[in-house]
């Protein structure tokens, strides 16, 4: 019908849920097909479904409220009455004590930030890394000296390396709060009883400790804990944890790119105490966003959006793209957005993770009629196929492979 011009598929019905809050539609509802063009994991597939909602008028809180009962009307659906509201931590605690930003509660494990205890220490190690602006984040196996072996501990510090950690200090708690550990010797007395306290480590308990930057630090000890969490037959199988995950930053800097990127997407509003900071200091601003999380996955996300147009072109300047691409990409949303728009949000949950966890799958694959292999392909109908020239030619469009 259009030669030469493409539909692109949709990625989500962001955008268009929004003009639909400024035109005057107050509350939308889906449940719709998006695909992305992505790597291909347990828990995506390039085509799924999610159940979309939209509101206008309302805070965060009112969304989380509304999406709450959309989950405990189809927990009911498998006779689990799911208790409301769901505990609410910020991504800033998720990621302290647990190194992820969708953190399974299901166990404990929680982690810890041993700075303090080593402030003046002489151990080389330690004293490099925090003199570097590096962090310390220590994590407690409770009688973790009878489960785990020399072995085991070996095979943690090069899970570690593997993660990409110098490496890992592992610790055993003996009796009169005496350590037994490589680097035991290096430690002071007060030391040792310091970190005994901080982490209230106890005969038998297992001390990890990390030492990188802030972010890669929690990742790696995150990484671990999920691996005890399993190894240890920590995780109750037939639990649901819900919570949500708040307050994640707007911004994260590019390092690659010398430029700030989006960590959700360009349309998220700031928190309104922070909107000076997009000035002065943008790594700074947190985000109206929030992440509902089930038993260590992400199962929905959303956010306020920007609703005055002066502040969604300053979050297109801060992420480098000019009043030429934002006109020619999203003109359709600053032109609406200059009519005056409601305060909105809204939130996205995925269908096919949901299903997965209530049976119980390994990949959402299990889920999925006809669902795509780890290359995207479809295997009953052989897609992605060659097609002739005959057709390409009645879409007008040319083919041109790589080079070999």
């Amino acid at each position: 019908m259009n030669p030469g011009k493409f539909y692109a598929l949709p990625q989500s019905p962001q955008l268009f849920k929004q003009i639909f809050m400024i035109s005057g539609y107050d509350r939308y509802f889906q449940i719709v097909k998006c695909f992305r063009d992505e790597d291909l994991r347990a828990d995506r597939q390039p085509e799924f479904t999610q159940i979309d909602l939209e509101m206008a008028f309302v805070e965060r809180e009112d969304v989380m409220r509304a999406t709450e009962g959309i989950l405990k009307a189809i927990f009911k659906v498998i006779d689990v009455d799911i208790e409301t509201p769901f505990k609410a931590i910020s991504y800033r605690e998720a990621m302290d004590k647990y190194g992820s930003d969708k953190p399974d509660l299901r166990f404990g494990l929680e982690m810890d930030t041993v700075d303090e205890v080593f402030k003046n220490t002489a151990f080389k190690v330690f004293k490099t890394a925090l003199d570097e602006g590096k962090t310390l984040k220590a994590l407690k196996v409770p009688e973790g000296s009878e489960k785990l072996s020399r072995k085991d501990l070996d095979d943690l510090a090069n899970m570690a390396v593997k993660l990409g950690a110098s490496g890992l200090v592992w610790m055993r708690v003996q009796e009169g709060g005496k350590l037994q550990s490589p680097v035991a010797k290096f430690l002071s007395e007060a030391e040792i009883q310091n970190l005994l306290d901080k982490l209230d480590a106890k005969e038998k308990d297992v001390i990890l400790i990390v030492a990188e930057e802030w972010e890669k630090a929690c990742e790696i000890l995150g990484q671990i804990r999920l691996y005890l969490g399993k190894k240890l037959n920590l995780i109750d199988e037939n639990k649901y944890s819900f919570l949500w995950v708040i307050d994640f930053p707007l911004l994260e800097w590019d390092e690659d790119e010398k430029r700030y990127v989006a960590v959700h997407h360009p349309f998220t509003s700031p928190m309104d105490e922070d909107l000076e900071l997009l000035d002065t200091d943008p790594l700074k601003v947190r985000a109206k966003a929030y992440d509902v999380v089930l038993n260590g996955q992400e199962i929905g996300g959303g956010s306020i959006r920007i609703h005055r147009s002066d502040v969604q072109q300053k979050i297109f300047k801060l992420l480098g793209i000019s009043d030429e691409e934002a006109q020619l990409k999203f003109g359709f949303l600053l032109e609406a957005l200059r009519y005056g728009a409601p305060p909105h949000g809204g939130l996205a949950l995925g269908f096919d993770r949901i299903m997965a966890i209530i049976t119980k799958s390994n990949s959402i694959r299990d889920v999925i009629p006809f669902p795509k292999t780890q290359k995207a392909q479809c295997l009953m109908t052989g897609a992605p196929s060659e097609v002739s020239k005959k057709q390409l030619d009645e879409l007008f469009i040319k083919v041109v492979l790589p080079k070999k």
